[in-house]
């Protein structure tokens, strides 16, 4: 099993270098989290990096924060735009480091800290206006008279050291009825009245755009978070012109400016990338160009990626899978810890199992791969099992009684009387890869789920359908061509139809 993992990680590889590079003269890897205004930094780091005359590779929308700060300490990334209320209250939870000395604190994990880009994208809660001044909530200590409010809090601030459950504790907040929530679609919920307040970025557009009252922290329990950049100490020695254009964002952006950024990002639908590109340009007078990239070129990049980690991961299972199923039929007690192995795996959560992957094989394609290849196991491994298992025994016992030796017997017998059922396994688990593998786009793997992870945090239902449609057609067509394999795989005695 690790065998096939490492053929058809290392076959990727060949194929894809600037997944394996790690030398110097590789690319600057660029990491953001999933709002709007970390790509947009993102963005800005990687035209800044460009400017100094390397090689950016920006790694959009990776998640939460543990990933990045996981997958810096790798060295899967060289940098990405974090903030310090967030390095202090969870990253570094519990060594009680202040504002300034954050510094030293990373630089002990091989780290260096920007300076402050000039804007503070502290938490806060909000609710609608006309809701806040009907109960009169003014202040967080206001939510405490009306117990029955519905929050709705994003998913990393219903679990982070300086999010919900501190907010609760520290504020004695009788509120038990908190959802988790994706941060851009607790806005829609906010909306439609299906919950009554929210955590937001104090810099996000949607506050004006939706008439939002942000409510006072009176007891100041969110700490500053400044926008700075987190990077390896070892990039200054690999790259140091890219290091000092990219401290070139210190000081350069107020609060007013990023919110302004932001909308032009989502309100006004235009390119991160072409939103950094202007700013850079009207600040600093970087002329940095941004590609335009037409719906075809989009879609057949997805294309491309989406089907490279369907069939290689299917491919590596099936080589895998159809033996254990094999064995499990000959050794029924191994037979039932297989089964019960690949269940397992099964009932672990898609998106956990993609994390999972990131500490051995880093981020991006290898990971997914690993995740999607366990995933496809248990039905091509039960259905193999229940194949050979269902072979009538008057069958097998006429065979053995010819003489024929076991490899001949599975070979000629059994395992042609199978196929149907095996094949059965394979199209199952090739028409869950194709649909499990648009979230492979979390860790940066790309596919049909990129477009779908922009359009929801975009709220741009265009976006979401060029995601969504393809993996779609993609599904069916994937289980046509089994549909039509039957007629290669499976003996012609097997395929009859009863006659009624």
């Amino acid at each position: 099993m690790h065998m096939s993992i490492r053929i058809a990680i290392t076959l990727l590889l060949i194929g894809c270098p600037t997944l394996a590079a790690d030398s110097p003269s590789g690319p600057v890897r660029i990491g953001s989290k999933a709002f709007t205004e970390n790509v947009i930094l993102g963005e800005m780091a990687a035209h800044l990096v460009t400017e100094a005359g390397a090689t950016a590779a920006h790694e959009r929308e990776l998640g939460g924060t543990r990933v990045l700060w996981n997958a810096l300490l790798r060295g899967d990334l060289d940098v990405y735009p974090e903030y310090t209320g967030t390095i202090r209250q969870e990253i570094l939870a519990g060594q009680d480091v202040s504002e300034d000395g954050i510094g030293a604190a990373v630089a002990e994990h091989g780290l260096q800290v920007s300076a402050p880009f000039g804007f503070n994208n502290t938490y806060a809660i909000g609710m609608r206006e006309q809701m806040a001044a009907e109960l009169g909530i003014r202040t967080i200590s206001d939510l405490i008279g009306h117990p029955n409010l519905v929050l709705g809090f994003s998913n990393e601030f219903m679990d982070r050291a300086d999010g919900w459950p501190s907010l609760r504790d520290r504020y004695r907040l009788p509120q038990q009825d908190a959802q988790g929530l994706q941060h851009d679609l607790a806005y829609r919920g906010l909306e439609s009245g299906s919950i009554h307040a929210m955590d937001l970025y104090s810099t996000d557009a949607e506050i004006e755009y939706y008439g939002l009252r942000v409510i006072e922290d009176d007891l100041a329990h969110f700490p500053v978070y400044n926008a700075v950049l987190l990077y390896r100490a070892d990039l200054q020695q690999r790259h140091p012109a890219v290091v000092h254009s990219l401290l070139r964002l210190e000081g350069l952006i107020d609060d007013k400016t990023m919110a302004g950024l932001n909308a032009r990002a989502k309100l006004d639908r235009i390119p991160e990338a072409q939103v950094a590109a202007d700013f850079l340009a009207a600040s600093l007078q970087v002329a940095a160009e941004v590609e335009e990239i037409t719906f075809f070129d989009r879609l057949a990049l997805r294309t491309r990626e989406h089907v490279t980690l369907v069939v290689i991961s299917l491919l590596a299972a099936i080589l895998v899978a159809v033996p254990l199923g094999v064995l499990s039929a000959q050794l029924p007690r191994l037979g039932q810890i297989i089964l019960g192995a690949t269940g397992i795996v099964q009932t672990i959560p898609a998106l956990a199992l993609l994390v999972f992957m990131i500490p051995a094989l880093g981020l991006g394609t290898p990971p997914a791969i690993a995740a999607l290849f366990l995933y496809s196991l248990l039905p091509i491994v039960r259905n193999t099992y229940t194949g050979l298992h269902d072979i009538p025994l008057g069958l097998r016992e006429s065979a053995e009684a010819l003489g024929l030796p076991a490899s001949v017997r599975l070979r000629r017998i059994e395992m042609p009387m199978a196929s149907r059922a095996i094949l059965a396994g394979i199209k199952t688990s090739a028409v869950i890869t194709v649909g499990f593998a648009t979230l492979a786009a979390f860790i940066g793997a790309g596919g049909y789920g990129q477009p779908i992870m922009t359009g929801i945090r975009l709220d741009n239902t265009a976006l979401i359908l060029e995601g969504a449609v393809p993996a779609a057609v993609l599904a069916l067509v994937v289980q046509g061509l089994f549909e039509l394999s039957e007629r290669l795989f499976v003996p012609r005695g097997l395929r009859l139809q009863p006659v009624e």
